[in-house]
């Protein structure tokens, strides 16, 4: 029996965690996930402001005490004096992952200009990855599933695509992804026979 993948989401955002409008990030997150995955899975979700410390805090007890394969955040990406996602998960980074920024950044080109402005990262601690995702709900689904043109090929590839693998590297647990939302790339010698 494989282990029960276990997902942090956790929501940044001043105005959301003090009541000011509803939160619409983690539910975006926790849809899509449902909607992407083949194997049932276990949330631990936070919302909290836009504190340096706080997002440290909530990264580092996501990771060591719930053990969550995969850590998604979203917002405070931005160049703002506010935007400090991506400052507080490189300081709790054991390594970083600079291809998940850099792609998240080609799939937003598509739509907006000022994706450029983004500071998005994706980084391993311990035995977990954990990806600093946008904080509008179009744009949280554009990162994950990528560029589509009218008849649903993609053009740019999201990057969920290669969450999988690389959750099966760090940590050795095997999920797949439903290929009508996102097909999961892992190479042949990695992938388990499904029958």
């Amino acid at each position: 029996m494989t282990a029960l993948l276990k997902i942090g989401l956790v929501s940044v955002s001043d105005r959301a965690s003090q009541g000011v409008y509803q939160d619409q990030g983690i539910p975006e997150l926790q849809a899509w996930l449902t909607n992407a995955l083949c194997e049932p899975f276990e949330v631990e979700t936070r919302l909290i402001p836009d504190e340096q410390a706080q997002i440290e805090k909530a990264l580092c007890e996501l990771v060591d005490d719930y053990h969550c394969h995969l850590v998604l955040t979203t917002g405070g990406t931005g160049p703002a004096k506010r935007d400090v996602t991506p400052d507080a998960t490189l300081a709790i980074a054991d390594r970083e992952m600079p291809g998940f920024g850099e792609q998240m950044r080609q799939v937003s080109l598509h739509f907006v200009p000022t994706a450029i402005l983004s500071r998005q990262v994706g980084v391993i601690r311990k035995n977990s990855l954990i990806l600093n995702l946008p904080g509008q709900p179009k744009a949280i689904k554009e990162t994950l599933e990528g560029v589509k043109d009218e008849q649903g090929n993609v053009i740019v590839k999201g990057i969920f695509s290669a969450v999988p693998y690389c959750l099966q590297l760090i940590d050795g647990i095997y999920i797949d992804t439903k290929p009508e939302v996102i097909e999961s790339f892992r190479p042949k010698s990695a992938r388990r026979e499904t029958y």
